[in-house]
């Protein structure tokens, strides 16, 4: 995967008034943890930081007085209104070294004809990767399956490097069938009911 890179700085005051500050200079506060260091407390350009973010588990190589630190998102706060980013956690990450992430589960083809609808039951899949080698997603085939059908997480293929870390067993797609509609005369049967039920209005 592509490493981003994001000129940032460390941040010496603390509280809600500091990170308001940070904002209004189109900052976002963040902390980096990780490797049983003491976390370390960051202001990240917001816009740059946001276009990173597009792109699930980003790789991001922090410059930091002139050092850098590699790490990845790992919660990401948000204006529940304007949707900006409010605050973000940072993992620390060494080349080489193996995290566990949840990748996101695409699906591709359309399940056999007749309705037939898609659930997806886990929309990411826990899995271990190199740090450096994190997939951006998995893609999983549902062309042609019935209802009834289900992909386990062990049925879906894996990039190089990566193993599951969630049960092999566990369901991430299932098919299932349609709802039949009701019929027709039962609609109109149930409509002409709640006419009755329904009080008069008043002249």
């Amino acid at each position: 995967m592509a490493e981003v890179k994001i000129a940032a700085e460390l941040r010496t005051e603390f509280g809600k008034g500091a990170a308001r500050r940070v904002r209004r200079a189109h900052q976002v506060p963040g902390v980096i943890y990780g490797h049983g260091a003491e976390p370390k407390h960051v202001s990240i350009p917001g816009h740059e930081l946001l276009l990173a973010l597009r792109t699930a588990n980003v790789l991001i190589s922090l410059e930091l007085d002139g050092s850098s630190e590699l790490v990845i998102p790992k919660a990401v706060q948000r204006d529940p209104l304007k949707g900006h980013l409010e605050h973000v956690d940072l993992l620390a990450v060494k080349r080489g070294e193996k995290v566990t992430v949840e990748i996101p589960v695409q699906t591709e083809g359309e399940p056999a004809p007749g309705g037939n609808l898609l659930e997806h039951v886990l929309n990411t899949l826990p899995v271990e990767a190199e740090a450096t080698h994190i997939p951006t997603a998995v893609t999983v085939s549902v062309e042609g399956l019935e209802a009834g059908a289900s992909i386990l997480a062990k049925d879906i293929e894996l990039p190089k490097g990566s193993t599951l870390a969630v049960d092999e067993d566990a369901v991430v797609i299932q098919v299932v069938a349609a709802q039949a509609e009701a019929p027709e005369e039962d609609t109109e049967e149930a409509a002409e009911g709640a006419a009755e039920e329904a009080p008069a209005a008043e002249a």
